[in-house]
């Protein structure tokens, strides 16, 4: 991706179901639950990972797309 591109929306799919949604990610905050529209499962982000975008996305979260992998995300 290039340097200052930005994309505002995620296709997160549960590891569980296998459901997929497309969601508009918090530009302001970290997401750290979600609930799967397909099964109800609670997912939250896995071990290293600031959010579920980062899990379980198409796209990572506002900060690390901006930012790079080394960021400081939802501090």
């Amino acid at each position: 991706m290039s340097e200052g591109a930005f994309v505002p929306q995620s296709n997160l799919t549960c590891p569980l179901c296998g459901t997929a949604k497309t969601e508009t990610m918090p530009t302001n905050a970290c997401q750290y639950f979600y609930d799967c529209t397909g099964c109800g499962a609670v997912l939250r982000p896995k071990a290293g990972d600031c959010c579920v975008f980062c899990s379980y996305g198409t796209v990572p979260c506002p900060p690390i797309q901006l930012a790079g992998p080394d960021a400081s995300c939802c501090t």
